[in-house]
């Protein structure tokens, strides 16, 4: 069967309804639940131990003042610690507590537990197709933030 672009991006748009779906399903099963703003912010903190707050701001597409905001909730339910980066003591770098660590590491188990529950329901040749179709999907996203990227440098 051949898919027309149109076609396939209207099925990959229900996917990835679905998906949320469940993944969301997972996150709220959570205790605590943590708002997905705040979780977006564990989650860019937790992928680079050099975050500060403009990176943080940026990352996030927000004023400065807003992210600090949101690391104020952050530090004040013990999930983010500020401290002064040690290369810039007029920069501040953003540091994840372990309780932060654990909810992270607990989100991403109950996550896999209910994307596997689903997973399980397909069979494993639709699974080995979804596998090889995701990795697909991902190289031509790649590709495509690359493109976007080498375009911006030269512009």
């Amino acid at each position: 069967m051949n898919h027309a672009p149109d076609a396939a991006a209207a099925a990959v748009e229900s996917a990835v309804e679905s998906l949320l779906s469940v993944l969301d399903t997972a996150r709220m099963a959570q205790t605590p639940a943590i708002p997905p703003t705040q979780l977006r912010v564990l989650t860019i903190i937790a992928r680079s131990a050099e975050t500060n707050m403009s990176r943080l701001a940026e990352a996030l597409d927000v004023v400065p003042s807003s992210a600090s905001r949101l690391c104020d909730r952050l530090e004040a339910t013990g999930l983010l610690r500020r401290v002064p980066d040690p290369r810039d003591r007029r920069e501040v770098r953003l540091l994840l507590t372990p309780a932060a660590k654990r909810l992270l590491d607990e989100l991403r188990a109950a996550r896999q537990a209910a994307l596997a529950e689903v997973l399980e329901r397909m069979t494993a040749s639709s699974r080995n197709d979804l596998v090889r179709a995701l990795d697909a999907f991902d190289a031509a996203a790649v590709r495509t933030r690359s493109s976007k990227d080498a375009g911006l440098r030269t512009a």
